[in-house]
């Protein structure tokens, strides 16, 4: 550059002329300075704007480098580069703070107050007329609209730090003079991200009316609990808060306790983007720098999220602190983003070669960085998720349409953390629609949600490595500290529909994620979800020398998924409903958990090679759980030896077992920045503490004993969801449900239209979390219609039931005093146990009699009983029911299983046979009030029958805590006319 300036001597003579050509490589900017200035380091320039215009002349002529003295720069737009700024390859234009962190651009401006108490510790202040005041900062320190309830800091995972079901109730607007111009925060009701409204007044009759709610793009409504309201005048109760009355220019604040108003520095933002870059694929902005910059004061944007991505949860706008379309090698480098309003970096549609380095962003309202293409360059794009392509329609030609997306981005040696402050559908780094994005040697940390984010396959090719992500999904809920989607162009909500296609083309899954995407050398901690979650058909990723602390690995629907060489501390491997011939591979791994498969594997889907692990568990059996599939035949379960791990050191020692099934040693010490003063920082995860305890057989000897017998309901198996199965069905834990596991074609399930994999959610409009409740809605609902409401494939859906078996139960005080379901005049068959009962002789249970007795009962702790009538012949059964006395007030309940066998001869015990057993459904109510005597029955409409057999079985479970069971008095089996 010394070089430099001594060749522009010779233009002395036409200084006069042209002022600023003697120091065009080497302008300068300060604070006090004048944009009348030559822009020398004595006589500099005052903005940045002036500088560009004055580099503008030299731009791909000569390297032209702006000093920005220390200050505080408020831009009074944003500043704009186009192509005609560039720079190029041998003559960049850099634009660097003379000091790391020393030049600040703010978007917006300071102001004079003349500060007076008001009341109860809030003081006023009278403001400029026409103001608009978003964000309001004291001493540097973004302050918090007046909102209810107020913000505890403490509570890093409750939504919003505090939230109410009454947050904007009738009751509470009452006590509210005027709301409008509010806002209220909502969770989504699956926290699947949050939802956001303006407040436009009140109704007439005292509601909240208000508009938005657009931010999340699968439309299901906001959580009944998790709300918040801020802007609201009367709720300015606490330190910290704030109220700006914009018709009285009049802005309120109680100050923390710890604030000198009269001295305090008071700053409000205007601007939503400081800094863009304004170019086109055809016409880039080039090689240009910014560096050493601290970024302040953008302006929140979570009312213009509004855009969806591809299928996925996410809306996002496509803007930030600083926003680059259409540029190729602009470096943004060791920079600080400080408490935006949303995202800090934006890098939208055609960009190639972005490089972000060594910046620390923190405390963003949405997102770190993004990168993120246009929908128009990927072919057949679907936009909600119920959304389907007609897959024998598409266009099957690989990969983009346009090269309208980002692709070769850097971001490297980055510190990133306190994402999604405002918004709750963020990222660290979010990547969509983009190639060959690339994420090195960061630290990313206290997410809303997930630290790095690929929101689709297209088009694939990225790298992440060296990584340190964790303490993310702090309040939103089914996530990962990485978190995929692959709902490319091949992928449907309805599984089978893409699989056939596959099956007939295996390139479909390929033709968006082109490129493989890798996951390495990195550390990873999700406390409230999984580590890695690959989730509805991301496919082409290998995963490899990864730590994982916590949450483990998922791999739900996709293809050719590699993930070998990681180990998974207090957890493993969660396969969530697979695709036939997946190619997914599993092996060389090392975990501390069973496999924890949700509806995969299948005898059909078992992917390509699951094997070779090293199992650190207490249950020898653990590696053989999926064995029938030909899961992990030669792993092995030891003790790998670790190094160190209570310093997180979980390399293996040399005599570990670990490196006999093919586990190799990878770094420890390498994830995270790396640079110096961010490391000196940054976090690190907690390491946990080892558990090699994780046996699923485990259990409390006071816990309730769980069913023996499979539970049915028209012949379709019931099976009540917990804990990550909510993932898999795509419902929410409050919420509950029953899934349909098993729904044989010719049962009366599917005659009714219900289908394999349905997840049942309320009867009637009343809710069922689980089998107990659906089959206590059942008994109450008795021969009404019913009216089940479901979620099918991930969508809500309704199945009317006109007419099918019913369930009836009736108590009563007397053994003469039923009315619904009398004792049978004539019983009929002879009764078997497949284990011995105790007290009275099976036959009393066809003699048409009841006595307060124990019956014959099956034996405390007895979890599999069955009794069988055998009727001598095949007759078609119009209903079965059996009666119980409440012996010792505890044994009247039932929970019963009602088989049907149809064979010639003695069909045996074996219920699982479906050659010889059919489940005509399941009766439970030991949720209902118990009399003296009990009655239940499982019927058939007038006319009709569940089925001819001969033999009918009872498959019983125990009734109470203790494992006791019921004291049974007699069974009857009614024929059809």
């Amino acid at each position: 550059m010394r070089d430099l300036l001594l060749r522009h001597t010779c233009r002395v003579a036409v200084f006069l002329l042209c002022p600023l050509s003697l120091t065009a490589a080497e302008l300068h900017v300060g604070p006090t300075g004048s944009d009348a200035n030559p822009g020398t380091k004595d006589a500099p320039l005052k903005s940045l704007a002036a500088a560009r215009n004055a580099a503008g002349p030299f731009a791909g002529k000569e390297a032209v480098t702006v000093h920005v003295a220390d200050g505080v720069y408020y831009l009074p737009e944003t500043l704009v580069f186009t192509s005609a700024d560039s720079g190029t390859e041998d003559y960049p234009i850099v634009y660097a703070a003379e000091h790391e962190g020393g030049a600040v651009l703010s978007g917006g401006t300071e102001l004079r107050l003349a500060w007076q108490p008001y009341r109860d510790g809030i003081f006023q202040a009278a403001t400029p007329p026409g103001l608009e005041i978003d964000q309001l900062f004291v001493d540097g320190a973004c302050q918090r609209m007046a909102r209810y309830p107020n913000y505890d800091a403490a509570k890093t995972t409750a939504a919003y730090q505090g939230y109410a079901a009454d947050a904007f109730s009738k009751d509470r607007a009452a006590g509210w003079a005027d709301p409008t111009g509010g806002y209220i925060h909502a969770m989504h009701r699956s926290r699947w991200g949050g939802y956001h409204y303006r407040i436009t007044g009140k109704t007439p009759d005292g509601e909240v009316a208000y508009e938005g709610g657009w931010q999340n793009n699968r439309q299901m409504g906001m959580h009944k609990d998790f709300r918040m309201v801020e802007n609201i005048f009367e709720e300015l109760d606490a330190p910290g808060e704030w109220f700006h009355d914009a018709k009285s220019n009049m802005l309120y604040y109680q100050p923390l306790p710890e604030t000198n108003l009269a001295e305090a520095k008071v700053e409000v933002v205007r601007l939503r983007r400081l800094v863009e870059f304004q170019g086109s694929e055809e016409s880039p902005v080039r090689h240009i720098t910014l560096q050493g910059f601290v970024v302040r004061h953008a302006a929140r944007t979570f009312m213009e999220t509004r855009e969806p991505l591809l299928r996925s949860d996410w809306t996002i706008y496509r803007g930030g602190a600083f926003l680059l379309t259409g540029t190729e090698h602009v470096s943004i480098l060791d920079s600080e983003f400080d408490q935006l309003g949303g995202n800090a970096i934006f890098v939208n549609n055609y960009n190639r070669r972005t490089l972000v380095k060594g910046c620390h962003i923190h405390d963003v309202g949405a997102s770190g960085i993004c990168f993120v293409g246009d929908p128009d360059a990927v072919r057949n794009p679907l936009f909600e998720y119920g959304q389907k392509n007609d897959l024998s329609a598409i266009d099957r030609t690989p990969g983009p349409k346009t090269n309208n997306f980002p692709a070769q981005g850097v971001v490297e040696d980055c510190l990133i953390h306190g994402v999604g402050r405002v918004e709750r559908q963020p990222a660290g780094v979010q990547i969509a629609m983009a190639m060959e994005i690339t994420v090195r040697d960061a630290s990313i940390y206290d997410c809303a949600r997930a630290g790095i984010n690929i929101g689709d396959g297209c088009w694939g090719g990225h790298l992440i490595e060296r990584c340190d992500v964790f303490d993310t999904v702090l309040e939103t809920h089914d996530h990962g500290s990485f978190n995929s989607w692959g709902r490319d162009r091949y992928w449907s909500s309805d599984r089978s529909a893409s699989q056939v296609e596959v099956d007939a083309d295996p390139n479909l899954p390929f033709l968006d994620a082109i490129k493989t995407t890798v996951l390495r050398n990195s550390r990873w901690r999700c406390d409230h979800g999984w580590d890695i979650d690959l989730d509805d058909g991301s496919s082409n990723y290998e995963i490899y020398n990864n730590l994982l602390l916590n949450g483990g690995l998922k791999f739900r629907e996709g293809f050719r998924r590699r993930a070998w060489n990681n180990i998974m501390v207090n957890n493993g491997f969660h396969p969530h409903v697979w695709y036939a011939q997946s190619g997914d591979e599993f092996f060389a791994n090392i975990v501390m958990a069973d496999v924890k498969g949700i509806r995969a594997p299948t005898d059909t889907a078992t992917g390509k090679t699951i094997d070779r692990n090293l199992f650190f568990v207490a249950d020898p059996k653990a590696k053989d759980k999926y064995a029938r599939q030909g899961w992990d035949r030669n792993s092995v379960v030891a003790d790998p030896k670790f190094v160190d791990p209570v310093a997180g050191d979980f390399q293996v020692k040399e005599d570990s077992p670990a490196l006999a099934i093919g586990f190799r040693n990878f770094p420890m010490d390498q994830f995270g920045v790396k640079k110096p003063s961010l490391r000196a920082i940054a976090r690190t995860p907690i390491i946990p503490d080892l558990n090699t305890d994780r046996s699923e057989d485990a259990s409390s000897a006071n816990a309730s004993p769980k069913a023996a017998t499979d539970a049915f309901w028209l012949g379709a198996k019931l099976h009540s969801l917990a804990g990550e199965e909510f993932s898999a069905f795509g419902a929410r834990k409050e919420d509950g449900g029953v899934a349909l596991i098993q729904v044989p074609p010719a049962s009366e399930a599917a005659r009714c239209g219900l289908k394999e994999n349905d997840l049942i959610q309320a009867v009637n409009g009343r809710q069922v979390a689980d089998t107990s409740q659906l089959l206590k809605a059942l008994i109450d609902a008795g021969q009404a219609p019913l009216n089940v409401k479901l979620i099918r494939n991930q969508q809500v859906a309704a199945v009317a039931i006109a007419a099918s078996p019913y369930l009836v139960a009736e108590s009563s005080e007397t053994a003469e005093g039923f009315k619904t379901l009398p004792l049978p005049s004539s019983p009929a068959g002879k009764v078997t146990t497949n284990q011995g009962t105790a007290n009275q002789p099976v036959s009393v249970l066809v003699d048409g009699r009841l006595a307060p007795n124990y019956g014959p009962v099956f034996r405390n702790g007895v979890s599999s009983g069955i009794y069988k009538i055998d009727l001598g012949e095949s007759l078609p059964i119009a209903a079965v029911t059996s009666w119980s006395h409440n012996q010792n007030n505890i044994r009247g309940p039932q929970n019963v299983t009602i088989y049907g066998s149809a064979t010639k001869t003695d069909p045996g015990w074996n219920l699982h046979d479906a050659s010889r057993f059919v489940p005509l459904g399941t009766i439970d109510t030991t949720g209902l009030a118990a009399g003296t005597f009990n009655a239940a029955s499982l019927r058939a409409r007038p006319g009709q029958a569940l089925g001819k057999f001969r033999w009918i079985l009872w498959s019983v479970s125990p009734v109470t805590s203790r494992a006791e069971n019921t004291a049974f008095q007699e069974l009857a089996v009614e024929v059809a006319e």
